[in-house]
């Protein structure tokens, strides 16, 4: 008697061994549960932080997160390529000497020497000074140009060499130095033939010499003396 109703206690009561292994295991799975549904949480959020992507600025650049700053987008810079156009330097040295109160003789030579040609321009009065030079005395200048000088008084005489059987080479330096400017009818080769004006004639700085090289001019020539 005693036994059969310890025995229904038990059962009524629920504190049989049966009992409390229904529990125990009950509470297991309740645990497990949480951490799995845990675990599962934190995976589907990490897949949706990753199908965002990368996050723009207003600027189209990248902008920074957590994990560090991105390296900036790089743009084209311009420079400035274009400068003001600069006259070649005067790599020679050569100027123009100063001439202005020189005997225009004298400054004749002074261009001579550096390799410079001349032009005078005479005036009307007695002075054989220079009055002004253009290009102007210490202009850098290039071998071979020519100087235009203005004599403060008219142009002298001079007399007219004679230039028969000299060559047009010799002719012509000749004419030169005398003040003369020759000019060829024929070409600038051979001997001189015939000249106008004649040998001994009374002339003036600047005028011209007619010279006729390796070819004696005709009787109908306009230009013969």
């Amino acid at each position: 008697m005693t036994d059969g109703s310890t025995d229904r206690d038990e059962v009524r009561s629920g504190a049989g061994p049966d009992r409390a292994k229904v529990v125990i295991g009950g509470g297991l799975a309740a645990a497990l549960l949480a951490v799995i549904g845990a675990t599962g949480g934190w995976v589907l959020a990490g897949d949706q932080k990753s199908s965002r992507g990368p996050t723009l600025d207003a600027s189209g650049s990248r902008a920074p997160t957590s994990e560090g700053s991105p390296t900036p987008r790089e743009r084209p810079t311009t420079t400035a390529t274009s400068q003001s156009a600069r006259p070649a330097p005067n790599r020679t040295g050569l100027t123009v000497p100063e001439l202005v109160g020189m005997d225009f003789e004298e400054a004749r030579e002074e261009l001579r020497d550096r390799g410079l040609g001349w032009q005078f321009v005479f005036g009307t009065g007695d002075s054989s000074s220079v009055r002004s030079t253009e290009p102007a005395g210490g202009s850098p200048v290039k071998r071979g140009t020519t100087v235009k000088v203005t004599v403060a008084g008219a142009a002298p005489e001079s007399s007219v060499p004679d230039l028969i059987g000299d060559s047009c080479g010799e002719a012509r330096d000749e004419l030169t130095d005398d003040g003369f400017y020759p000019r060829y009818p024929t070409g600038r080769s051979g001997t001189v033939t015939a000249q106008n004006p004649t040998a001994g004639s009374v002339g003036r700085w600047n005028d011209v010499v007619q010279i006729w090289c390796g070819t004696t001019p005709s009787p109908e020539s306009s230009d013969q003396p």
